[in-house]
């Protein structure tokens, strides 16, 4: 009996997707860039179901991908093209809030649940999960943990790592570890929910999580800002964080050309202001005070650097339902990039000094291998990630032969990321690596870093079936 078979035995056949149609939603990025194959993808509803998966799999020697709501940029989800014999793990059905302890601020959800119904799980015992992405009506938790996904939330509340309490995790041997502890401190030796998030699925997958919650916001303000630079968004970002401190929950930057490109691309959306100004800004405070502070305190910064010279101009949400509309232009970016042409996504990070350099810097060296480009931008700064994307049209892109693509793909985001390790950044902010970064992480990442993560890698799978060509560059070294 082939693995297939001992699958179906085992799970049931509808639980078992097998042919071209019916795993079609599964071998393909959100894109549609990258295609892969697979002899079946499976969809497990228990944590001892996925722990059964992984013990047939290990005795067949099947690789392993794990998918949760495959909306990676960086074909993390997707499997191999040339690993035709892999089984995906799809988490969908895992889909359970196990508990929610108010007392303790925290709540055990299993890995399938999308991030939307986490939020709004919290919301009804007025707590807040405030990991917040584009992408939180579709992607699911066990996702956003193996990628520890950040988004416009981090300046306050920090990426999914900070905001995770503990795992249950199904080990490459079959072994289920609980480590869902609801600890705030726990100090007994290596802290090791920390190896399985942002491993991407390559060291053991996640099942359930206890997640950190916090006290739900009743209160908030926004401000849409046009300003003439970056430089001059972070001088606002300071004032605003020392006016406001911990109440600054999101600073999101974009240039002309995204903003333009989400009131051309998705319906519905509309500027706030003039979208011809050169750099816009997204500020929210929230609290669980009134909202008149808020707004005083917002008011108060933003008329001081209006009489400085520092606004071109500035919109002060009126209603919840504008900041709600605001928030849709910036959580479109991704949507309307897609349907605007071919971007060349990169997801650096800088220290904030340096963020307005690496902008310049990135467009100059951009520019030199694809000359006079449209250069997206979109930020979140008050962290230092910043999306930048070089566009191409799809009718450039279509002229030129898959290697040629190959090719320019490669050389711009090298060229890029060059920029930012020279600035004392990293080559990827909050997307993961994927298989489409792990020659970035040959290039960028020091050899004692790499030797340590292939060491912690060979320990756990040492029959290399989890997530392989993710993460990790074929060499353990330089």
């Amino acid at each position: 009996m082939d693995v297939v078979q001992q699958l179906v035995a085992q799970l049931g056949d509808s639980a078992v997707l097998r042919g071209p149609e019916d795993m079609a939603g599964h071998l393909s990025d959100w894109r549609g860039r990258y295609q892969g194959r697979a002899q079946c993808v499976a969809l497990p509803s228990t944590t001892e179901q996925v722990a059964a998966i992984v013990r047939l799999c290990r005795q067949a020697g099947a690789p392993i991908v794990v998918q949760g709501g495959n909306t990676s940029l960086c074909e993390g989800a997707v499997p191999r093209a040339e690993l035709p014999g892999t089984v995906v793990i799809n988490l969908a059905r895992m889909r359970q809030v196990r508990s929610v302890d108010v007392a303790n601020n925290s709540m055990v959800v299993e890995a399938g649940c999308v991030l939307a119904a986490v939020q709004q799980a919290a919301a009804a015992h007025d707590r807040l999960y405030p990991v917040s992405l584009g992408a939180e009506g579709s992607c699911q938790i066990g996702g956003n943990i193996a990628t520890n996904a950040g988004g416009t939330g981090v300046l306050r509340y920090g990426n999914t790592r900070e905001n995770v309490l503990g795992l249950e995790v199904v080990l490459p041997d079959g072994r289920i570890w609980n480590g869902l502890y609801g600890l705030r401190k726990n100090n007994t030796g290596f802290d090791l929910k920390h190896l399985f998030i942002g491993s991407e699925g390559t060291l053991g997958v996640v099942t359930a999580a206890t997640l950190k919650l916090h006290p739900l916001p009743t209160a908030r303000a926004m401000a849409w800002l046009a300003v003439d630079s970056p430089q001059t968004a972070l001088t606002l970002l300071a004032r605003l964080q020392r006016r406001c401190g911990a109440a600054l929950s999101a600073y999101e930057l974009m240039n002309d050309v995204q903003l333009n490109i989400v009131l051309q691309q998705v319906s519905g959306r509309r500027a706030p202001l003039n979208p011809q100004h050169p750099w816009h800004v997204l500020v929210e405070l929230s609290d669980t005070g009134g909202e008149a502070v808020l707004a005083a305190a917002l008011e108060e910064v933003l008329e001081a650097a209006a009489s400085e010279g520092l606004l071109l101009d500035a919109a002060l949400a009126a209603s919840g339902q504008q900041q709600a509309d605001w928030w849709e232009v910036r959580h479109s970016v991704s949507e309307g990039n897609k349907k605007a042409g071919i971007g060349i996504n990169t997801d650096p990070a800088v220290p904030l000094s340096a963020v307005p350099a690496f902008i310049a810097q990135a467009t100059a060296a951009a520019h030199r291998v694809l000359p006079g480009a449209p250069i997206i931008v979109v930020a979140h700064l008050g962290d230092g990630n910043v999306h930048f994307i070089p566009q191409v049209s799809f009718e450039q892109w279509r002229a030129l032969a898959p290697e040629q693509q190959d090719r320019l793909s490669h050389a711009v985001k090298q060229a890029v990321n060059e920029v930012a390790h020279a600035l004392g950044g990293t080559f990827s902010a909050e997307h993961g690596i994927g298989q489409v970064l792990t020659e970035e992480m040959g290039l960028f990442k020091p050899p004692v870093e790499l030797d340590l993560m292939h060491t912690i890698k060979q320990a756990l799978d040492p029959e290399q079936l989890f997530n392989p060509g993710r993460l990790l560059p074929a060499t353990p070294s330089h």
